[in-house]
């Protein structure tokens, strides 16, 4: 693939080497950007997540999955650009970059090539953003019942019977999602996700709070080194895998890593800012999540909420609960624009790629409402965002199970995007020989990650179908 430097374009402005228009982002919109998609719907499970672990387990286990990812990110990050770091042609998506390191290659534990094996990966990719999108809707509706019930419980009691249906909640959040959705990509995106970014700081600060304050008034500190008990050995088994899986679904964001990393300006490098980017948002989201989870089960022991601001340990000050929840939906607004641009950018580009003629899928008209600027609409993004919005908010109706969801997309999504296509691609961008040192220490990484990824998948499974026939 041939470069271009310096490039000019129509205006007499400058472009990058690709023939994109100048990168701006920076470490402090990367991190923001990561924040956002990070600290999103994950951190209010963790309450329930040690609690069903124990002391040792459950902020052993956040720590292990803080490191794995980051090394992910890493890997990662070194595949942006293949050949040079500072020169190579650009892999702008995950699927991108799969295509280009494994797309003609046999690989170490998957028998499967060619187109194959880049179809299959981005499927995996997208069904896991697909699923991120119904998480964010099912959690978005809880928050907003849980306004309505904090009120509710303020005014009349806490035995008071406030209860409120979350399908009327669902559909307000796609209704909502389906205005955000025309935002064109990530480059006019940082707004949102600073914004975003400032709220999961707000309700994350607010969780750990209320848990320190609810212990200090208690007195003690609940809890113990096993975790909640279960009424049988099994049924344990399967609590303590559906906690790794929530844990797992709290921290990678690979999925998004690249598209982020495109938005990167250089000099220096984008693989040195996006893994300095990785090293601060991870401290920061480790930190709040350990904060959040251990004081959550301090707080409340065993009967730590599957939601740790929506399940309802705390009624006061009512106030406080209300705003909360006011930012956990103003960030997952956010949130889900975050996951969802990467489908909507691939389907823009495969029907512009499968129907160059068609003027429903290229042509874009300008439309020009009272008070408003000029709007740009294009026919196949309307319709194909319209449906898309409205087929997630469907799926979170059918399934609204909150810790169930989150566990099976962690475990889905931990091993094959998190681990095992960074670590294979990173053999082929370094050319590290097979059976060297490093080649053995990252494959054994990548088999520690599947099994826990298997077991997490499992006991995810079995609570979903659970609560379903339940």
């Amino acid at each position: 693939m041939a470069v271009h430097h310096s490039l000019e374009v129509a205006d007499g402005g400058r472009c990058d080497d690709d023939g994109h228009p100048p990168r701006t982002g920076t470490v402090g919109t990367c991190v923001a950007h990561i924040i956002t998609a990070v600290i999103g719907s994950g951190v209010l499970s963790l309450a329930w997540s040690v609690a069903k672990l124990g002391w040792v387990a459950g902020p052993a286990m956040m720590l292990c999955f803080a490191a794995v990812t980051y090394v992910s990110a890493a890997l990662l990050s070194d595949c942006y650009r293949c050949g040079d770091d500072d020169k190579g042609p650009r892999n702008r998506s995950y699927i991108d970059a799969v295509r280009v390191f494994l797309g003609n290659r046999h690989t170490t534990h998957l028998v499967v090539c060619g187109k194959k094996h880049t179809w299959a990966c981005g499927s995996l990719q997208y069904v896991s953003l697909y699923g991120c999108g119904v998480a964010y809707t099912i959690t978005t509706a809880t928050s907003m019942r849980a306004i309505l019930r904090s009120n509710c419980y303020h005014a009349h009691g806490h035995d008071a019977a406030c209860k409120y249906g979350g399908s009327y909640y669902m559909l307000m959040f796609g209704a909502a999602q389906l205005l955000l959705s025309f935002i064109p990509d990530f480059h006019d995106m940082a707004w949102l996700s600073v914004l975003a970014a400032v709220m999961s700081f707000s309700y994350s600060f607010i969780g750990l709070g209320l848990g320190l304050s609810n212990t200090i008034a208690n007195g003690t500190i609940k809890g113990s080194i096993t975790g909640a008990p279960a009424n049988t050995p099994v049924q344990k088994i399967w609590h303590i895998s559906q906690a790794i899986g929530d844990i797992a679904f709290s921290y990678p964001y690979s999925l998004i890593l690249l598209e982020i990393q495109d938005t990167l300006k250089a000099p220096p490098a984008e693989n040195k800012t996006m893994k300095k980017a990785s090293i601060i948002s991870i401290v920061v989201t480790t930190f709040f999540y350990l904060c959040c989870g251990c004081f959550g089960y301090a707080a409340f022991g065993s009967d730590a909420p599957g939601n740790l601001l929506t399940g309802f340990g705390f009624y006061e000050p009512y106030w406080l609960i209300d705003f909360a929840n006011a930012c956990i939906i103003v960030h997952l607004l956010g949130g889900y624009q975050v996951y969802t641009q990467p489908i909507y950018q691939f389907a823009d580009r495969f029907f512009a790629e499968k129907y160059p003629a068609s003027g429903f899928v290229n042509d874009f008209h300008t439309v020009k409402l009272p008070l408003l600027p000029p709007w740009r609409v294009n026919l196949l993004r309307v319709c194909f965002r319209t449906v898309y919005v409205a087929s997630t908010t469907a799926v979170a109706l059918v399934f609204p199970y909150f810790n169930e969801v989150l566990a099976l997309l962690g475990a889905l999504n931990f091993w094959p995007l998190a681990i095992y296509f960074p670590v294979e691609m990173y053999f082929i961008q370094r050319n590290i020989p097979r059976w060297s040192s490093r080649w053995i220490v990252l494959q054994a990484f990548s088999v520690v990650c599947l099994l826990v990824s298997a077991f997490a998948l499992v006991g995810s499974i079995q609570g979903l179908i659970s609560q379903k026939l339940g």
